[in-house]
Parts: structure tokens; sequence; C-alpha cells
């Protein structure tokens, strides 16, 4: 491991120039991973979190259904534009953690729209973390839109940028994990957390009335993991990935933007974003191991809704604040319960707040969702 070199730092010049783009609307960005929700990109997204609800999956399952085809689970969008995923400007050198998103959604996403985003810088924060001390909160707007011009979807998500040389030396916030012995489940713990995917509810076509949801109903506990490098790598072919390239493509990448280019053992410039498959540069900038991507958690926290609601309900509002990384090994265990019910401009309402923990009960991430469902009226 080349733990001798060091990284750049965050200055109060660079912050000076991040802040001269807030509000201003970004128009040079990585091409999106996803131009058109097509019957394959949903499918591939919807595989890479492991979610096989026929709605997204499966045309003559769909064609039933009041969408009368397939149409693209909300997370989707996560594709479509790489800011919302977390690809941040200005900070060269700094690393971006993407920590969280506040999403509302307008119109279903039907299969083969084309999406349209517009994003602007919107906020910058100073916190002082565990993790890496100083760190800045970077929070961008997305407004997303369909062929017709029809606003489907807004959002606001955030990344905090990290000093990459404070984290590993400094930071407290994983000192227990790293003192720990690797961990290796038995076949008898794996089965156990196994029977909740084999008893996962995908409620389908089954409508979920809004008169039947009571205030504390609890969610079925929704299971993700255990955590691989595989699993991560399954994600990223759907989603898109913020900057794997190959070959050519992944040389004019580090050309146009050299503080990307981060070398591996072997010596040649690799992108930051390995720190999700390379636990060596993972534990070099600080983080416990080769760890699970945000946007992925994001989507976790929407798949247990949708699976709740059922195809007559629609997902209005999500909120995902995540508070740890979840490296190799980890399970995680989503729990969720209903804490309001109400009606809004004729719509039928429930919100639900959400929280999972993994294997060793560590917090890892919080989300709220409101979720719109239909009426026995």
């Amino acid at each position: 491991m080349q733990n001798n070199r060091s990284f750049p730092k965050i200055t109060e010049k660079g912050m000076e120039d991040l802040r001269q783009r807030i509000g201003v609307k970004i128009t040079d960005t990585l091409e999106p991973w996803c131009h058109e929700a097509t019957r394959d990109n949903i499918r591939h997204y919807a595989h890479g979190i492991g979610d096989d609800n026929p709605l997204w999956c499966d045309p003559e399952y769909a064609a039933k259904s009041q969408y009368g085809g397939i149409i693209a689970l909300p997370s989707f969008l996560f594709s479509t534009n790489r800011i919302i995923s977390g690809y941040v400007g200005g900070l060269p050198g700094i690393h971006a953690m993407w920590s969280g998103a506040d999403w509302t959604w307008y119109k279903p996403i039907f299969r083969n729209d084309e999406i349209h985003s517009q994003a602007y810088l919107k906020d910058l924060k100073e916190h002082d973390t565990r993790f890496a001390g100083k760190a800045i909160q970077q929070t961008y707007h997305v407004d997303f839109f369909n062929q017709h011009g029809d606003k489907i979807s807004e959002a606001d998500s955030w990344c905090f940028r990290t000093e990459r040389d404070h984290a590993r030396e400094q930071g407290t916030k994983y000192k227990e994990v790293r003192a720990r012995e690797q961990r290796t489940y038995s076949d008898e713990e794996l089965g156990e957390a196994y029977k909740l995917y084999k008893n996962e509810e995908v409620r389908g076509s089954v409508p979920r009335y809004w008169e039947d949801v009571n205030v504390q109903d609890e969610l079925p506990i929704m299971f993700k993991g255990p955590m691989t490098v595989t699993g991560f790598i399954a994600y990223a072919q759907g989603w898109g990935g913020l900057y794997i390239r190959a070959n050519k493509l992944a040389w004019k990448l580090v050309d146009v933007h050299p503080g990307l280019g981060i070398k591996n053992r072997y010596g040649i410039p690799d992108v930051p974003e390995r720190v999700h498959w390379e636990e060596e540069f993972a534990l070099e900038v600080g983080a416990p191991g080769a760890y699970d991507y945000g946007p992925e958690r994001n989507s976790w926290l929407t798949h247990q809704l949708t699976n709740w609601m059922g195809d007559s309900g629609f997902l209005r509002k999500n909120t995902c604040k995540i508070r740890r990384h979840n490296p190799q090994g980890d399970m995680l265990f989503f729990k969720a319960k209903v804490v309001k019910k109400y009606t809004e401009e004729g719509r039928h309402l429930v919100e639900i707040e959400q929280i999972a923990h993994n294997q060793d009960d560590e917090l890892s991430v919080l989300g709220t969702g409101i979720v719109e469902l239909p009426t026995k009226k």
C-alpha cells in the first residue's frame, strides 16, 4: 500500500472558486449512462439493486397493470444523470462521498421515455466530522424531464468532500472496525439471513388501500447483503458508475481531468471510484474497506417502499441520509413503519420512516418516504 503519498488539501482558494458556481446552470458534464428508459436499461438497473418486481421486468405482467406496460422503478433516474449520482465539480483531488438525497416524483417513467435533466450547485456547508475532520457538504439540485417536456422528478443530492490524508491518519470513525478480526459467517448465520430473501413480499397487483393502513404499521424487514465486490459491480452495471472507463476512453477522461488519475500499485493513473472494489485503495482514503455505493443504498430504500405499496401505489417523496460505509461482509436490515396518514390536494398519502442497521447493530442509513395509495372511495 502506498501510504507514504499525500493528497491535496481543501484550500480557501478552492472554496472561493467553488462558491462562484452556486446557482449557475451546469452545461458541461459527463454523458449520462442511460438516455432512455428502455426495457433492458430498466431491467439492468432493477437487477443491479436486487429488485425482481415484474412491473419493471416482465412485459406480459406489466401489460395487465394500470400502466399498460413496463415502467421504470423510481431510483432508475440515478442512471440518467451523473450529478445526482455524485459527479461533483471543484476541489480537485479532494475525495467525494455520496451521502444523501431528497427526491420528489411527479409522473411515472414509461418504457422508452427519453430523460433530460438540468442541474446546478445549490449549496456549500462546512462540517466537522469523525471520519475526516473538516468536510464540505456540496449539494446539487437536478430537475428531470421526459421527451414531452413534462417534469417527472426533482431532487437534491449531496456529497461530503474530505481530505484523504486526514481520514486515513486521524479519522476516528472506523478505528474499532479496522481493529476487528475479519468476520466469517457460518452457514447457519447465512441461512437465517437468506430467509428474508426467501420470504420477501412484492405486493404487486393486489392493491394496498389507504383505508387499510394504520399509523404504526410496520413494513416487512428488507435484507441486503452480505456485501461483496460482485454485488457492487452488479449495481455499477445498471447504474453506470461515475468514472468507469476502459482503454482510450479511460485515458481521455484522466487527460481532461488529471485530478481523477490516482496511481495504483502498477504506477497507472486510475479513478478514485475504485474504492468500491479495491480494498487497498479504500483503506488508503480512510474507509473501512471496499464499500457499497451511496445511490445504491438510496435505491434499496425506495425498493422497500415500492415492494410494500404495490402496482397501484405511487412513490411521491423519499429522503436518504447515509451514516456509515457498508464494507464487504456487511449485512443490512431495513426496518420501516407508518408514522402519518393524511390527505392533501385530493391525494391519499402515508408517511413512512425507514432505518437500517448492519449485523453489528451499527446505524447505516436513515430514510423517509411519502407514498400515495389508492382509496376504496
